[in-house]
């Protein structure tokens, strides 16, 4: 309804009227909208919001959105909406930009910012650094309450927060005030005597993503970020985390699919490329799926001995797949959120292993009866349940070893989830059933 408001305000040129409608709007909210107009409409519309709102909004925006504004822009207009963005938004943004457009950005930054920006660009892709801020409320130990709440005050408007203040002496970091401690003390008190000295901290090079754990565990809005000489460069803020974990959940679920992960939109991504993200897993997949055929031709003979055994094979080879995917998705789950370690391996496929016999007599018990009931067979009976029973626990313990294994060794533990784990529990339950059928009926 909103939408179709501001198309027929944009139509008749009612400009007073469409201000003040974008300028009510929530910026995320606003900035998704946008993406449903044209290049030439949102360009419009964008130059009708407020100077102090166009910059959140520009950083909720498109890649390719934000290029096609920054073209549009005049030399002024770049500059004013820049000078109003917080450091880490515009280092994520000159980050996508093509080259020509990163000298427009540049070529109108002065220079202590253009020497922030070039420092931020050096840290590695998936650091802390690559993801911190540099504006933040630093205050000296010898500082009144009053005086540090004066300061907030003058500087806060330009800082990523304020709720939580820096104690910084000489470069180094001593301690964090909060918000909260400022105002329910007395002004004369000194910082010193009230900051938090039993801090968390990373390093500049601390892998984002247990970055982003530590908000998780401990409830944090901000984590200072520290150099190897312990002084205080930036911080990283709550939201910067939230997008890691985000960027992290939608990598998992691509590799978890056997795909390769793609930063861009479903509808942003070409055809040619999406079939590019997903071919090179299914040609792996599809070929190692010959060796359950290899195995079925192996034991052609017993087929035509006894051709009922054909018509088990895909509930076998579906309820083992099934059952490592349970646990391989538990387990990866559990790592994620740093519940489950690899010195925790034992203990987690000896719990496993319980399940399996519980779930497997369970299934063995309910087919056992179904047989007996349509084919009167006690032998197909027991061989379809002892193969149920082996191949559950052999899956439930393939699916929550090979996740730990991989976080071992440094891999994705999201590479070992369902389409690798159910093609490897494929072959092992074929195996399985014809060896005990081998045996029981002597084919």
């Amino acid at each position: 309804m909103r939408e179709e408001n501001i198309r027929a305000l944009l139509m008749r040129r009612e400009y007073p009227a469409l201000k003040v409608v974008l300028n009510s709007m929530n910026n995320v909210d606003l900035a998704s909208l946008l993406e449903n107009f044209t290049e030439k409409e949102y360009t419009i519309l964008f130059r009708l919001i407020q100077k102090e709102k166009a910059a959140e909004v520009f950083t909720e925006m498109s890649s390719p959105m934000q290029e096609t504004l920054i073209n549009a822009f005049t030399r002024s207009e770049i500059k004013e909406l820049f000078d109003d963005m917080y450091m880490d938004d515009t280092v994520d943004i000159i980050e996508e930009m093509p080259a020509n457009v990163v000298e427009q950005i540049l070529d109108v930054t002065d220079r202590e910012t253009r020497q922030i920006i070039n420092r931020l660009l050096k840290y590695p892709e998936d650091s802390a650094g690559s993801i911190m801020t540099v504006e933040y409320v630093d205050l000296k130990k010898n500082m009144t309450v009053e005086q540090a709440l004066k300061k907030i005050k003058r500087v806060g408007i330009d800082q990523e927060t304020i709720y939580t203040c820096y104690v910084i002496e000489q470069k180094r970091l001593l301690g964090i005030v909060t918000a909260k401690s400022l105002l329910l003390n007395e002004s004369n008190v000194l910082i010193k005597d009230i900051m938090e000295t039993n801090l968390i901290y990373v390093n500049t090079h601390e892998d984002k993503e247990n970055v982003s754990k530590l908000f998780h565990k401990y409830g944090l809005l901000a984590i200072p970020v520290v150099d190897f000489e312990h002084c205080m460069v930036g911080i990283v803020t709550f939201d910067d985390a939230m997008e890691v974990w985000q960027d992290e959940v939608e990598e998992d679920m691509s590799i978890m699919a056997a795909m390769q992960p793609n930063e861009e939109s479903y509808f942003g991504t070409s055809v040619i490329s999406h079939a590019k993200h997903r071919i090179l897993w299914l040609l792996f997949l599809m070929l190692s799926a010959t060796i359950t055929g290899a195995i079925i031709t192996k034991y052609e003979n017993a087929f035509q001995t006894l051709p009922l055994l054909v018509s088990f094979i895909p509930m076998l080879m579906d309820t083992g797949g099934n059952c490592g995917s349970q646990s391989s998705t538990l387990i990866i789950r559990g790592i994620a959120v740093d519940e489950i370690r690899f010195h925790d391996l034992f203990k987690v496929v000896f719990k496993e292993f319980r399940v399996a016999v519980l779930v497997g007599f369970v299934l063995a018990a309910v087919n056992g009866l179904r047989i007996m009931l349509i084919y009167h067979s006690l032998r197909m009976a027991v061989l379809i349940g002892l193969s149920l029973i082996a191949t559950i626990i052999l899956a439930k313990i393939v699916g929550c070893c090979l996740p730990l294994l991989a976080k071992k060794i440094g891999l994705d533990p999201a590479i070992m989830a369902a389409p690798l784990i159910t093609t490897l529990v494929d072959t092992c339950s074929i195996l399985i059933y014809f060896n005990i059928a081998t045996h029981l009926f002597s084919l």
